[in-house]
């Protein structure tokens, strides 16, 4: 069987890596790089690193075991086994004018889909601010409500867009929207409209046609992620009308239900005390 290696990296970056590093290995060089750990969990970590002045995130993936992958299989679910699941969500959000981190370089080697390993290089988007981290102290505190209303209908549109388009995130909670702290400034002040960032595309699926269950589980992980918020049913009345789609009753009948689950999950003493270690992870 032929070995899969695969390298996309523009050739200046690639002239500075090696001046740097010393090194014609640029696959091995960028899977080892040390930095601000973001995440790391078994079989791929993302860290924080700075060439030339400038910031990047590098996904790194070391290979996921068959375990994993049998696990997703017998469950009915795709294994994502390498970055290039990430690098195609860029791609395509690119092109159908949703915005994210801005793809920078890529490398794939192996034909084991249990032991391939691969990256993903990005650009830091620099300044931004999660939803989540934004509306934390929402029902104490509401924001103004004309820049409520526009980020509701700022955040149905991308979803809109990004489900005709045949596109599911797998992960579409609130932390994963983000706005630049000059667009939010500006849309605070009301001179600006809202522009949100989609990140975090690890788990993104592409279909050619929508699919109406991926978008209700989108919608319900949306939804759980703002249960908290203190929005009022014009709020979601709001939302729906803008997603406009799958206005149904029965469509969002079964995104609350679903949402309801997963809230009651995140909630439970056996998932708290496991996202209590990753943090400590993470802190260590």
């Amino acid at each position: 069987m032929r070995r899969l290696n695969t390298m996309v990296m523009p050739k200046a970056l690639a002239s500075e890596l090696q001046e740097q590093w010393g090194t014609d290995d640029l696959f091995s060089a960028i899977l080892k790089q040390h930095g601000k750990v973001f995440r790391s969990v078994r079989g791929r970590k993302t860290v924080q690193v700075k060439f030339g002045g400038n910031s990047y995130f590098i996904k790194q993936h070391f290979g996921v075991g068959w375990a994993e992958i049998l696990k997703n299989l017998v469950t009915f679910k795709k294994p994502i086994i390498s970055a290039r699941t990430e690098k195609l969500a860029i791609e395509k959000l690119t092109q159908i004018g949703i915005a994210t981190t801005p793809f920078v370089a890529f490398g794939e080697q192996g034909c084991n889909p249990a032991t391939r390993q691969s990256f993903l290089m990005t650009q830091d988007l620099g300044d931004i601010v999660s939803l989540e981290d934004l509306s934390i102290d929402w029902k104490n505190n509401p924001p103004p409500e004309k820049f409520k209303r526009k980020l509701i209908i700022a955040i149905a549109k991308l979803a809109k867009k990004l489900h005709e388009n045949g596109m599911s995130h797998r992960d579409f909670y609130i932390c994963h929207l983000c706005i630049h702290q000059k667009n939010l400034t500006a849309a605070l002040s009301d001179t600006a409209e809202i522009e949100l960032y989609l990140i975090d595309l690890h788990r993104m699926m592409i279909r050619d046609k929508p699919s109406l269950k991926n978008s209700i589980k989108d919608m319900a992980a949306l939804y759980f992620s703002s249960m908290d918020l203190g929005l009022s049913e014009s709020d979601y009345l709001r939302f729906a009308y803008y997603y406009g789609n799958h206005s149904s009753t029965n469509f969002w009948r079964k995104v609350q239900l679903r949402a309801i689950k997963l809230y009651a999950k995140f909630h439970s003493k056996k998932f708290q005390q496991k996202l209590a270690v990753e943090k400590a992870s993470l802190q260590a």
